[in-house]
């Protein structure tokens, strides 16, 4: 991608449904990837990207005291 902004990795706790974490294992399987963990972090960081997570956090709205 040309487009692609800077990015850094973080390591962070996050909570999903039990659900979510059931579909990218089934489909890491289907995919023969047998690093799930590194999966599920993709997945994580695709979406932050295609989904605005920046325009989200600037948001002071969003935020919850």
């Amino acid at each position: 991608m040309s487009d692609r902004k800077d990015t850094i990795l973080v390591h962070a706790n996050v909570e999903m449904t039990t659900e979510s974490l059931e579909a990218i294992v089934t489909n890491a399987k289907k995919l023969c990837r047998k690093d799930t963990a590194d999966l599920v972090g993709e997945m994580i960081s695709q979406f932050l990207l295609e989904q605005e997570f920046e325009a989200y956090v600037k948001n002071v709205g969003n935020y919850k005291s």
